[in-house]
């Protein structure tokens, strides 16, 4: 059993998973600060609300839930511009050729279909003539 574990955990995507959650926790980080430290007091100048945290009606606490809406729209925008820049430098897989290949066979086969078609034709219009 140790073994398969072993096997699995070395594969390719878990590691590369693993990567990606520990960079994403980082990533999430630097965005949670630029939507707190920078974006938030910039909506506070426009609309006069910095922290949303602090409405509530009661206990009620939308404020909050309108704060957490608010941060993972833009930490997942953010991802977003991010993963697609990163994207750029990527190699472009051009598609491949696909070759079909015919047997003689087929090809004689097409050949005479088209030969009684032809046929076909010539023998309608001159029945009418």
């Amino acid at each position: 059993m140790w073994k398969e574990f072993k096997q699995f955990a070395m594969k390719g995507n878990v590691i590369d998973l693993a990567v990606g959650v520990i960079i994403g926790g980082a990533f999430g980080k630097i965005v949670s600060s630029l939507v707190a430290d920078i974006i938030m007091p910039l909506v506070g100048l426009i609309i006069g609300v910095v922290d949303f945290s602090a409405l509530a009606y009661g206990k009620l606490a939308y404020g909050k839930f309108i704060q957490t809406v608010v941060d993972f729209l833009i930490i997942s925008f953010s991802i977003f511009l991010f993963i697609k820049f990163l994207n750029h430098f990527k190699k472009k897989e051009e598609p491949a050729e696909v070759v079909v290949k015919v047997d003689r066979t087929e090809e004689l086969l097409t050949e005479i279909r088209d030969l009684l078609k032809e046929d076909k034709d010539f023998f309608r219009k001159n029945e009418t003539s």
